[in-house]
């Protein structure tokens, strides 16, 4: 694939983002207990009607967060659990890790329904494409892969090899792109309709990446305490985030569900919320006593899920 770098440089705000009447959820509700050790990683279902968590402890661990009761565990990971995926129907979910290897389950069952091979070190971060079919994962190897679901072949269908360091986070859009943030400080856009690759160089490692709802903008947690909101198809920089402690671990942000907040945590167990435009920072509470490793919002906005290192999900409205 072709590439095209571009340098960052300040732009305007999207003015036609402006926030609705939208609450931050910062009222804790439950504080669900389980796991033993960090907690890698929390996503709700598409529906937000339960939760994934993924631990240290090598178990994936659902829950009904609304409730705050523990349903189910899966078994069969030999390392820890990093990232999982729901599909849309909530038959089936993935999860990666120190395995190198995708498991995707049979949520009622759980059972193992396959394991696509490929990666040659631990899988940090995987996602569903939006309708299904495709597993984008992205590992310590540098290696951004994706999966046909549909086949029953364990190998990738496709292999990108241009990141030069781990890769963190990855997410798909609409418009069939790939989108990896990595440790060597660039986001890699890969439109795979059109064999190219467009990269920002953000100069910092990045953690996470996430996709506005509306597709125009993308997050990226850098390892030098700043989330930057880019422009997706330009790369330009919109907004820089800052207030909170990112130097050492693997961090989430994301979007609220109407794109007007963007929400982020620290490494001092706080969690932030800006407004998206200004990049005014609106809300700052104490949420755990260690790293918050990992985030979700619920798809209404009404309920936010984080995770960390003191192996505690909490729950919050």
């Amino acid at each position: 694939m072709p590439s095209r770098s571009r340098p960052l440089g300040p732009a305007p705000a999207p003015g036609s983002l402006l926030p609705p009447n939208e609450k931050l959820p910062s009222s804790e509700t439950h504080c669900l207990r389980g796991h033993e050790g960090p907690v890698l990683a929390v996503r709700f279902n598409m529906q937000g009607t339960y939760c994934l968590s993924c631990g240290k402890d090598r178990t994936v661990r659902l829950w009904n967060p609304h409730r705050g009761i523990p349903i189910k565990v899966y078994t069969g990971h030999g390392y820890d659990v990093r990232d999982a995926a729901v599909v849309s129907d909530n038959s089936k979910f993935a999860s990666c890790g120190g395995d190198r290897q995708v498991f995707l389950w049979d949520v009622s069952t759980g059972n193992i329904i396959r394991k696509f091979r490929g990666h040659d070190a631990y899988i940090n971060t995987l996602c569903l494409s939006p309708n299904n079919d495709v597993l984008v994962s992205g590992g310590y190897d540098a290696a951004v892969k994706v999966w046909d679901c549909r086949s029953r072949s364990i190998d990738a269908i496709q292999v990108m090899k241009d990141c030069r360091d781990s890769v963190t986070s990855v997410a798909v859009t609409e418009r069939a792109e790939i989108l990896a943030g990595s440790v060597d400080g660039s986001l890699r856009r890969f439109d795979v309709r059109m064999g190219r690759l467009f990269t920002d160089e953000l100069h910092h490692p990045i953690t996470c990446v996430k996709v506005s709802h509306d597709h125009n903008c993308v997050l990226a947690a850098c390892m030098d305490g700043t989330i930057r909101l880019l422009d997706r198809a330009d790369g330009d920089l919109l907004a820089e985030y800052t207030g909170h402690k990112h130097g050492t671990f693997k961090m989430d942000c994301c979007f609220t569900p109407s794109d007007a907040y963007v929400v982020g945590s620290s490494e001092d167990g706080r969690v932030l919320c800006w407004e998206l435009v200004d990049a005014e920072l609106v809300q700052s509470f104490q949420a755990h006593t260690d790293v918050v490793c990992s985030l979700a919002v619920h798809p209404k906005g009404d309920c936010l899920l984080t995770s960390s290192v003191d192996g505690t999900i909490k729950v919050w409205t």
